[in-house]
């Protein structure tokens, strides 16, 4: 069980959306959300003006509400803000959500009863995972209002089944909201953080993964691997950089094909040749971005906040920091894509590999690997287009009341259908050097890529002739992409 009384990491976050362990409000936590709405309370009993709280939201803030109306208020916003579009976010893309929205309310600023934050960690516990529509969200507003609905006992759980059905099952009752929480539920940059946390804790790991693909493709391409030396690498010292040039060295050490090969060259193609130089650039984008959303995820951004008996309305809900980030984590995953393309079309062309064309022997009758690079290629430009930034465009609304808007949503969303190519464009480089690799037997690869070789082998034989493609490749795939 992870116990939130502290600022959560992202695979803190991925464990509970992923793996389902078990979240809890820790004594501090709890303390927090208490104190912030016994000020809520006291605010409201003097006749405090409060955004979303006494007056309606948006452009409607210039029109006062009633504290009678408060509650009604609150589950008004949630329904008329679920309207979201399009096919279902992933169960792990909605628990991520909920994650980052109860430690939005554990910081103590939001004014929401123990009672909301809690029924969102017993949705989680019960895996009661709201059907949420991916399209239309502007900020946390769509996403989380199909969460605040099945909180409250509305709207449907994944499956399109009536949530208070699901309710029942797990022994919960509707929730009735109370003053602020409608806006609390709705407010915040907790969808960007919630999608962005899988996004980049897969592209950590992919990053791993691209270093193994690359180091295969370097030793069956004959790689030279000057390229690597550390002093190279200390003289431009960027941490990403060298980190990857001692992976690959770590990789290919005691690689007999290496040693038979090195003095046959100068140097190598640059997508060989500047793996440490690219991949490490993307390693230092994903750990910046990574950096972002920690903060961001541990930080208050509904509105208004509360402090020392005071209503803040502020921004802290607008998402330029995560919309940055996320927009950068595309580009840089897009090009690690790229390169292990181009290392997959190395591989595959007898003109510049020095290997059997299509890593077949006796083509024309078998066609080999030939379409694997295609599917690659493909992958590789879907993901240009995904690769444009959202946070340089913003459309007004609300009748010009917020007429400036991250988009962040949009590409935390973005960013990770660019990681899910990613992964199986780096799955393809994987099983096609492996089977290049072949054609330097009795040579033996490195220490880490012959381990590489040895486990996709115990799954995969060598291609001799042609024979259906796709279920190696998702056995790959399914490697890459799992934790």
């Amino acid at each position: 069980m992870i116990v939130l009384d502290h600022p959560l990491n992202l695979g803190e976050v991925v464990q509970v959306a992923r793996h389902r362990v078990p979240l809890s409000l820790g004594p501090e936590t709890v303390a927090r959300i208490q104190a912030s709405r016994r000020m809520l309370e006291e605010l409201i009993a003097g006749g405090v003006a409060m955004y979303g709280v006494t007056t309606g939201v948006g452009e409607l803030s210039k029109v006062r509400v009633g504290p009678e109306h408060a509650s009604t208020l609150s589950a008004n916003i949630v329904m008329s803000h679920a309207c979201g579009v399009g096919e279902p976010l992933r169960d792990e893309q909605v628990r991520a959500i909920m994650v980052c929205a109860v430690l939005n309310w554990s910081q103590g600023r939001s004014g929401v009863r123990l009672a909301l934050a809690q029924r969102l960690v017993d949705l989680l516990n019960h895996d009661v995972v709201p059907y949420v529509p991916s399209q239309g969200g502007m900020g946390s507003l769509t996403h989380m209002a199909h969460i605040g609905l099945v909180a409250m006992g509305l709207g449907e759980v994944l499956g399109r089944r009536p949530a208070a059905e699901r309710l029942a099952d797990a022994g919960l009752a509707p929730l009735a909201l109370a003053e602020k929480e409608g806006l609390s539920l709705v407010n915040g940059t907790v969808s960007k953080t919630g999608l962005a946390s899988l996004a980049l804790h897969d592209a950590r790991r992919l990053a791993v993964w691209a270093d193994v693909a690359g180091a295969m493709s370097f030793e069956a391409l004959k790689g030279v691997p000057t390229a690597f030396d550390p002093r190279i690498h200390a003289a431009r010292p960027h941490p990403g950089q060298s980190h990857v040039a001692r992976n690959l060295l770590a990789l290919i050490a005691d690689s007999e094909i290496v040693a038979k090969y090195r003095h046959e060259r100068v140097q190598d193609a640059l997508s060989l040749r500047c793996m440490p130089q690219v991949h490490g650039a993307i390693r230092d984008q994903i750990e910046a971005a990574s950096h972002t959303c920690e903060i961001e995820m541990n930080s208050a951004t509904d509105n208004p906040l509360l402090f020392d008996g005071q209503a803040l309305s502020g921004c802290n809900a607008h998402g330029e920091p995560m919309a940055l980030s996320t927009d950068a984590l595309a580009m840089a995953v897009a090009d690690l894509a790229n390169i292990s393309e181009r290392r997959i079309d190395r591989l595959v062309n007898h003109h510049v590999s020095d290997l059997p064309a299509f890593l077949v022997r006796g083509n024309g009758l078998s066609s080999g690997f030939m379409i694997p690079q295609y599917v690659a290629a493909a992958l590789v430009a879907e993901n240009k287009v995904l690769g444009h930034p959202m946070s340089v465009d913003s459309i007004p609304t609300t009748a010009l009341q917020e007429d400036h808007w991250s988009m962040g949503t949009g590409s935390a969303l973005k960013a990770g259908r660019v990681v899910h190519n990613a992964q199986k464009v780096v799955a393809i480089e994987v099983l096609t050097a492996a089977q290049a690799l072949e054609f330097h037997r009795p040579l033996l690869p490195g220490q880490g890529t012959r381990a590489m070789q040895a486990e996709v082998r115990q799954h995969i034989p060598p291609w001799d002739e042609d024979r259906i493609f796709y279920p190696d490749m998702e056995k790959v795939i399914f490697a890459v992409e799992t934790d």
